[in-house]
């Protein structure tokens, strides 16, 4: 196995998904993934993708973000809502709260730490 990876859905079976039950709050937003990593001891990383659409989210994991393409509002509960669109990084920390809004269909790279 190679030590070093490119993250590339060329190749990659994608996963379909959308938000769990009971967390959608409007749209019908589907989600596409493309699994890049998956190491021992909980470490994802690859790509996202989400069509329009509102949904509560919940964190107990740590996300790095990096968004490739599309528009998104992000809001904490309690806290500030953040837009977000290609070029913008940031970091989703275990405990998290709040919703997650895509605008425009909204693609990420990310890297997930459990």
């Amino acid at each position: 196995m190679p030590l070093f990876l490119t993250i590339d859905v060329n190749g990659i079976e994608p996963e379909a998904g959308a938000p769990a039950s009971g967390r959608l709050i409007s749209g019908d937003p589907k989600f596409t993934t493309w699994n890049a990593e998956e190491a021992d001891g909980g470490l994802y990383a690859g790509i996202w993708q989400s069509t329009p659409g509102k949904w509560r989210i919940e964190y107990d994991e740590w996300e790095f973000c990096h968004i490739l393409s599309g528009v998104s509002v992000i809001s904490e509960e309690g806290g500030e809502a953040r837009t977000v669109r290609a070029g913008d990084s940031f970091v989703l920390r275990p405990g998290f709260k709040g919703s997650w809004e895509v605008l425009e269909t909204t693609r990420k790279e990310y890297v997930i730490r459990l």
